[in-house]
């Protein structure tokens, strides 16, 4: 007899029993268990936001003791007509003056006058020498070769010393401009005809003589010349990169100017404030994670959990250990509030970096640190100290991935629990579903056979009657 017709007979042992009978024995013993995972899920799911923050306060810390924040540096000119500085990292911090006399220019010569860009250079074939500083290039030509072609051809065998160009000037007048690539002197340049190789080149460009319009130099070839601090110097580019380690000074005009390289403070504040923002994300997530109250509605997921609540704990308390007897950081501008939370007074911050930028380096990110009474200290630096502390959590396999194990763990068996319990109920409730369908066809045995009595006593009665 199927289940589903449970209770046909006797109409007392049907399945809405067995269902009633079975949610009380759920809520009893998978009703719990679901509640447990559900608590499982919802802690594995706030455990993955605060993970992620805690990732992102230990990147922002390797961030500072990796890349040399403190070496970053901006320089400044008090005339940016006259120079433009740029300064790497680690560059020496310091001030000078630049007094520009002369910009390095480019040799740019000009030949004669052709009627047209298409009007030969020569009356035979023959070769010409161009000449740029101490390079020489052969170029061979012959009674077709235009101005324009020898244009290409000198780009072609002498573009990396010398660009060619036709210029018209006026109507009737094109002229060849030679214009060497480098500035500075040793970039003189010069044709002339190869002799005893035809020697057909017009006069035009040949030098000028004074009665033939020829070759003439319409900017000569000089050095730069500046007064670095007073002290004399020529380069033969203006981009002078030699000078100062790190520093490239490039020269736009004549005329004085003060520069000054520093410590970038703008990008130093903004890198320390990432960490900052990092650091406070998570600490404000873990005061909600970690909340007491009453209220179970009010109750923080970790309330009760050692692990997130001592991790809340170090990462306050370390702020007010590290600095490894230099300081505090409330000294230089970091301050703690009673939430635990940081933040930057740049102000008091850049003061320190002004008074004494070394130190300050060395407090934060390690070195020699100067104290007040002239001693000097060597320091493992704050954000070190901080990693150190944060990668105890937040490092491959330490205390957050066992946490994250532990969870899974939990749920996994959580999970085994309910499964056993549930089958334990099918294979229950499958035995008594049997015992009510036989219990039900004695019953409704007993149904028919008490009808059949009746039947019988019922006509004994009306025969005697």
């Amino acid at each position: 007899m199927g289940v589903s017709s449970l209770g046909a007979g006797s109409n007392i042992l049907t399945q809405d029993v067995l269902d009633q009978l079975r949610a009380a024995d759920e809520a009893k013993f998978v009703a719990p268990l679901d509640a447990r995972l559900k608590t499982e899920k919802d802690k594995s799911a706030a455990f993955d936001v605060l993970d992620a923050y805690m990732d992102n306060v230990y990147e922002s810390l390797k961030s500072l003791t990796e890349y040399g924040v403190f070496e970053s540096r901006t320089a400044s000119s008090s005339n940016d007509n006259i120079v433009e500085v740029v300064a790497k990292d680690s560059s020496d911090v310091q001030d000078f003056s630049l007094e520009v006399t002369d910009l390095a220019t480019k040799e740019i010569t000009q030949s004669g006058s052709f009627l047209t860009k298409d009007t030969a250079i020569a009356s035979g074939t023959g070769k010409l020498e161009l000449s740029v500083g101490s390079e020489k290039f052969t170029i061979n030509y012959d009674a077709t070769t235009s101005i324009d072609d020898l244009k290409n051809l000198i780009n072609k065998s002498a573009g990396d010393s010398v660009n060619a160009t036709v210029v018209q000037v006026a109507d009737g007048d094109f002229r060849l401009l030679l214009s060497a690539v480098n500035t500075g002197t040793g970039q003189e340049i010069s044709i002339a005809d190869v002799v005893g190789a035809g020697e057909k080149l017009g006069d035009q460009l040949l030098p000028d003589t004074g009665t033939t319009d020829g070759m003439i130099n319409i900017q000569p070839a000089i050095d730069a010349s500046f007064k670095f601090n007073g002290v004399d110097i020529t380069r033969k580019s203006n981009s002078v990169d030699d000078l100062l380690s790190g520093v490239t000074i490039t020269l736009k005009d004549t005329g004085t100017t003060n520069v000054s390289v520093q410590q970038n403070t703008e990008h130093i504040n903004e890198r320390i404030t990432n960490f900052v923002d990092k650091y406070n994300s998570a600490i404000t997530q873990l005061n909600t994670d970690t909340k007491s109250s009453q209220e179970a509605s009010e109750r923080g997921i970790f309330s009760s959990d050692s692990t997130i609540k001592g991790m809340k704990s170090s990462l306050i308390n370390m702020l007010s250990i590290v600095g490894g007897g230099a300081g505090k950081i409330e000294d230089f501008g970091l301050e703690l509030d009673v939430d635990g939370r940081l933040s930057l007074d740049s102000e008091k911050f850049n003061a320190k970096l002004v008074a004494d930028s070394t130190s300050v380096q060395a407090f934060f990110v390690g070195g020699s640190f100067t104290k007040e009474d002239g001693s000097v200290l060597e320091v493992d630096g704050v954000f070190a100290e901080m990693e150190t502390e944060v990668a105890k959590y937040s490092k491959y396999n330490n205390t957050l991935d066992q946490f994250r194990d532990s969870i899974k763990t939990r749920y996994d068996s959580i999970t085994e629990q309910k499964e056993k319990a549930v089958a334990r109920l099918n294979a229950s409730y499958a035995i008594q579903a049997k015992r009510f369908a036989a219990y039900d066809l004695i019953i409704n045995r007993f149904n028919t056979a008490s009808d059949m009595f009746s039947q019988m006593i019922n006509a004994e009665i009306a025969a005697n009657k």
